[in-house]
């Protein structure tokens, strides 16, 4: 009995001592503070590092690099350390014994470290948790699912076996940071109703939580990026946790979220303020290529002139040391910027030669619409860039590759086809989608018409390829079924073939599926619509009854678009009233959800329609308002900033024409002048002629005038006054003020106020030519923009009188005795 108790004494503090010794191995490992302090332990301790030991290092070397700025980092130095791979073999041999936390730690750290995807530790590690899967904590599954992710497994049966267990254990998940990691790392094995689950988990995850962080936003952005899907209500709550977040973001966050909203179609001028003074004041710290590319990414397009100067030089000195993507980058934010700076692109274009043989097909692609939408000139670059795109196109078996590759080519300066694009477009018609249909048909209208074809056979092969092409695209539509894939084939389809071939058709099978419009699609067809200028009434009739139907769950900048197409096509839908009522009620509960900018635009959207929402108007017309609108227009692209602008006054002018009662001031006087005075002379051949006639009608060139500006600037083609017995009277005889500048005639009484009065009964009459752009596409309707014109006009003093071009172009009106009496009826019949 005294022996056993002696031997239990000696194993109890045999095993205490290897306890105590442990936990100071253990204390020690996570107490050192650089790489070799954890090496010296390890070779130290070989005999006596346990499964645990041996995760806790592995963990502590990327904690320890994790704390360093990338570019300090020694991630080689530790993977060429021989005590870094006795860790790696102790740890491939004691895998079986470790906890299923420290497997997944011990995996993210070694690919942290850079250790090979395909190492055998890795493999191993891999394998054991996958194992493990279903007993793994949410928070260890989503670190493995993002260790599977930067392997690249995007398709493999194990991330497949997490998307399953995410898709059981969903409704428990309460961590956005989980969530998110989650869905990035699963996104490419998901069905839509997973992912639309996902997307609303994600959303009420965010509202439930006041603080999140901004990496977790980033993700979603990723997330929606992978899954190519534009859902502008879950994008906004990530732009508010990003300009909460403002003073933690640095270059690379900002031009990741530059480059994921414009990946998203998403915009954000409140952010665009708030990066542009983040990136100004540490303009001077980015010296080198990686950070600077991002910094001209992001800053260069929004620039005032000075620092876009600054920005451009130092792309110049820097340009030699510019990685491949980092060439890519500074060319796609010139087009962006629209700079012509020769001395840049003459200095990119001598770097490319270096770097042109490391590019893929679809970066060759964008590289060539970059120099060509810059404008250069560099023959021997096009040459170069024309060789290897050859080299792919003969050998590239993917539709779309090869429809990219032929509709860049015919971008190229003097580009000779040859037989080789016929053939091997021919040879993908039959897998090709609509758009690249579109794409092929482009390169082949455009050669065909600048006779670009090397032998004359070429040319009938090409005429003959068009044939077939316009069959294929017909097959495609009458097989169309499914108006959400329809749609989203036609969402990059437009140009020249597509209205005269393919619009008719496309039309007519989007009626036949008229009654798959839901919620879910009615903002892209409303874009397709938009797009197309096409006013058809059962599609717009059930675009209007969808849309009120689902009034509360369709978002506000949504119905911002649909509204916009009824707006331009001048539309009315049954029961009009109750729809843009509806929808006003909508929108005007919601103001917050938009922009200063985009608040103008809605504005203006409702003014076409004839619609005036005080609540709108008052928020808009207010000078705290126009003053944050004026800061906000610097940082918008240009084409955006001059819309903004233009509607911006003509919603002044409506407000001013219609609402008198609103008080608002005409305050665009100095902008119209400016805007007309920069503008190039409207006067053409057809007024000219137009003019001769009507003097001769009204018996004198002063009875007539040209080109004339009225209060509140409309310009109308031509300007007469017919007393009350309908006779012509002279402005030179009424003593009526008028002032030609540059051919324009404008009136004195501009504003509207110390108006000359007209004798009794005597009326002004405007003559408008309305041309194929004032109607909807194949109608007679006029569209919203013309309308609004002449109830103006009329609110004016004037009658108006609209000439269509479908009548003036008519074979009724051949000659000019006919087009005289047509003038003379509509001058004289009018009630």
């Amino acid at each position: 009995m005294l022996c056993l108790r002696q031997v239990c004494l000696f194993t109890l503090r045999r095993y205490q001592a290897r306890t105590l010794s442990s936990d100071l191995l253990v204390s020690q490992i996570n107490s050192c503070t650089h790489e070799d302090e954890v090496f010296s332990l390890v070779g130290r301790n070989k005999a006596r590092l346990s499964e645990k030991h041996v995760a806790i290092a592995l963990n502590v070397l990327w904690q320890l690099q994790k704390k360093r700025p990338l570019l300090l980092r020694t991630s080689d130095y530790i993977r060429n350390h021989s005590q870094f791979l006795t860790l790696c073999i102790l740890a491939e041999n004691k895998v079986e014994h470790m906890e299923d936390e420290a497997i997944v730690d011990t995996l993210y750290s070694i690919l942290r470290l850079n250790v090979q995807d395909h190492d055998s530790l890795a493999e191993v590690l891999v394998t054991e948790a996958w194992k493990r899967l279903e007993r793994l904590s949410l928070p260890a599954l989503s670190k493995f699912a993002l260790c599977l992710y930067k392997q690249h497994r995007h398709f493999s049966p194990v991330i497949g076996k997490v998307a399953h267990i995410v898709d059981m254990k969903l409704d428990s998940i309460q961590d956005i940071r989980v969530l998110s990691v989650l869905m990035i790392s699963i996104s490419d094995v998901i069905s839509q109703s997973f992912r639309d689950r996902l997307l609303h988990k994600a959303e009420q995850l965010l509202e439930e939580n006041d603080e999140v962080h901004f990496n977790y936003a980033k993700r979603i952005l990723q997330f929606l990026q992978n899954v190519k899907l534009r859902y502008h209500p879950l994008v906004e709550k990530c732009n508010k946790i990003f300009l909460k977040s403002a003073s933690c973001l640095d270059i690379h966050s900002i031009g990741f979220i530059f480059g994921q909203y414009e990946q998203l179609g998403f915009d954000s001028a409140e952010f665009r303020l708030v990066a542009k003074q983040l990136l100004s004041e540490t303009i001077d710290d980015h010296h080198d290529p990686e950070t600077f590319a991002k910094l001209f990414f992001a800053l260069g397009p929004m620039a005032g002139s000075k620092v876009r100067e600054r920005l451009l030089l130092t792309a110049v000195h820097m340009a030699e040391e510019f990685s491949s993507h980092q060439v890519l980058v500074v060319l796609k934010t010139m087009q962006k910027m629209k700079c012509r700076n020769s001395h840049l692109l003459k200095k990119m274009a001598s770097v490319l030669h270096k770097h042109l043989d490391s590019y893929h097909v679809l970066q060759l692609v964008k590289l060539t619409q970059y120099l060509v939408a810059l404008r250069c000139h560099n023959l021997e670059l096009f040459a170069k860039l024309k060789m290897l795109l050859f080299g792919f196109l003969k050998s590239n078996v993917i539709p779309a590759d090869t429809a990219a590759i032929i509709r860049v080519l015919a971008m190229l300066p003097s580009f000779q086809v040859e037989e080789i694009i016929i053939s091997k477009a021919a040879a993908v018609l039959p897998q090709c989608r609509l758009h690249h249909l579109n794409c092929i048909a482009a390169a082949l209208v455009k050669w065909n018409h600048y006779d670009q074809f090397h032998w004359q056979n070429n040319s009938e092969l090409c005429v003959k390829l068009l044939q077939k092409l316009n069959d294929y695209g017909f097959q495609r539509l009458q097989k169309a079924n499914n108006l959400n894939l329809l749609l989203e084939e036609l969402t990059h389809v437009n140009g020249e073939w597509f209205e005269e071939v393919l619009k008719e058709e496309t039309m007519a099978v989007c009626q036949l599926l008229v009654d798959q419009i839901t919620r879910a699609n009615v903002l892209q067809l409303s874009f397709f619509l938009i797009k197309t200028n096409d006013r058809c009434p059962s599609l717009l009739d059930r675009i209007a009854s969808v849309t009120v139907e689902n009034i509360d769950k369709i978002h506000p900048f949504e119905i911002c678009f649909i509204l916009f197409l009824f707006s331009a096509l001048n539309y009315d839908p049954p029961a009009n009233e109750a729809f843009f009522e509806s929808c006003i009620q909508r929108l005007t509960s919601n103001l917050s959800f938009f922009e200063t900018h985009q608040l103008v635009l809605l504005g203006h959207v409702l003014a076409v329609a004839g619609y005036f929402p005080p609540v709108l108007i008052k928020r808009i017309f207010n000078v705290s308002f126009l003053s944050k609108l004026d800061a906000q227009l610097e940082v918008l692209p240009h084409t955006l900033k001059q819309r903004v602008r233009l509607h911006l006054m003509k919603l002044n002018r409506a407000v001013c024409l219609e609402c008198p009662e609103f008080h608002i001031p005409w305050f665009h006087e100095r902008y119209c002048q400016r805007v007309f005075h920069n503008s190039s002379s409207r006067i053409n051949p057809l007024r000219q002629h137009v003019h001769r006639m009507l003097t001769e009608i009204l018996g004198g060139s002063n009875y007539a005038r040209i080109s004339v500006l009225t209060p509140y600037y409309y310009e109308i083609d031509f300007e007469c006054i017919l007393d009350e017995n309908k006779k012509p009277l002279s402005y030179t005889a009424q003593h009526i003020p008028l002032d030609e500048v540059e051919g324009i005639h404008m009136r004195h009484d501009i504003n509207g106020e110390g108006r000359m009065a007209l004798p009794p009964g005597a009326q002004r009459i405007a003559l408008e030519f309305l041309d194929s752009k004032a109607f909807s596409k194949n109608s007679r309707h006029l569209k919203g923009e013309p309308a609004v014109k002449k109830r103006h006009l009329e609110m004016l003093g004037y009658q108006v009188v609209q000439i269509p071009h479908f009548e003036w172009n008519s074979m009724g009106l051949s000659t000019k005795d006919e087009q005289i009496e047509y003038l003379k009826k509509h001058l004289y019949g009018i009630q």
